[in-house]
């Protein structure tokens, strides 16, 4: 029988490692994380990364101040699954970025290709040097149409802008292996989110996330990095320049997070193909109907 891949789907703290951790267990699959920020490293607790790291493909793969575009998490995502299924494994892939698992899934042809490094190089030097307002000047003299969308007070948007312009989209098709593919999604109600996004927040905090956002200002990380787009890090990062009290900061990150959950359940009644399982069911009977789903294929 075919390898199988699978996705585990589902807005923020809504189970999802924990379904994935025990398929990959039942079947001695691989796992791959598809959450923008795990990939980041240092962005450790405040990411809900897992514990055993170890098991993971594409955890801390790119610096806090690197960009990760969804075509190359494709691409690598792609090539850790090419092996796999070269070894006969299956795969799971997991997180909460619905658009990286779509594009993966759907093997979108659009999906662009990273620039090259050393165009990354250049225009990070360049915007350094010149700041945001006068790189914008440079990108309206190479695409003014894209320089017309971009606050030119913005630092990370001009830099992703000038990217592009100097290094244009290419149309790849991304095939993926002949797995017998499903996608399945936890999707607690709303409430039932609200009141797990807030029990994690408070372990995130006991566990020292706020010392982990002084380590990366200590070390010299900007507050403008594309890492600390992540839920709360500029939060705690003000709390750490006296500029908002912890408890504003609980509240802002609380809600943030309710939010973005909001936004996934949203985007995941639009996903193609999806299985939905028993949120609340043991982990055995949703395993159960993840694979009386595989066998269908």
């Amino acid at each position: 029988m075919r390898p199988a891949l699978v996705a585990v789907m589902g807005p923020t703290a809504s189970g999802k490692t924990a379904l994935a951790e025990a398929l990959a267990d039942r079947w001695d699959a691989v796992l791959v994380n598809a959450d923008a920020f795990q990939c980041y490293r240092r962005l450790d607790i405040g990411t809900a990364k897992p514990p055993n790291r170890g098991r993971y493909q594409l955890l801390d793969i790119k610096d806090p101040t690197e960009q990760l575009t969804a075509g190359e998490w494709v691409s690598r995502a792609r090539e850790a699954l090419e092996r796999a299924y070269a070894e006969g494994r299956s795969a799971v892939v997991v997180g909460g970025t619905g658009l990286y698992i779509r594009a993966l899934f759907e093997e979108y042809a659009e999906m662009a290709e990273p620039p090259p490094e050393e165009v990354r190089q250049r225009v990070r030097s360049e915007v350094r040097r010149q700041g945001p307002e006068a790189a914008h000047r440079w990108l309206s003299e190479l695409d003014p149409q894209a320089a017309a969308r971009v606050d030119p007070r913005n630092p990370a948007r001009v830099a992703r802008a000038l990217e592009r312009a100097l290094h244009p989209a290419t149309q790849t098709h991304q095939p993926l292996p002949p797995f017998r593919k499903v996608k399945v999604a936890l999707v607690p109600p709303a409430d039932e989110t609200a009141r797990r996004a807030g029990e994690r927040l408070q372990r995130m905090l006991a566990a020292g996330w706020l010392e982990e956002v002084r380590a990366l200002r200590e070390d010299g990380l900007p507050r403008d990095a594309p890492g600390l787009r992540a839920i709360g890090y500029r939060d705690l990062w003000e709390v750490l320049e006296g500029r908002c009290a912890i408890l504003e900061a609980k509240e802002r990150i609380l809600r943030a997070t309710v939010q973005y959950a909001k936004r996934q359940r949203t985007w995941l009644r639009s996903e193609p193909n999806l299985r939905p399982l028993r949120w609340n069911a043991e982990t055995e009977e949703q395993i159960g109907a993840v694979e009386a789903t595989l066998l269908e294929l």
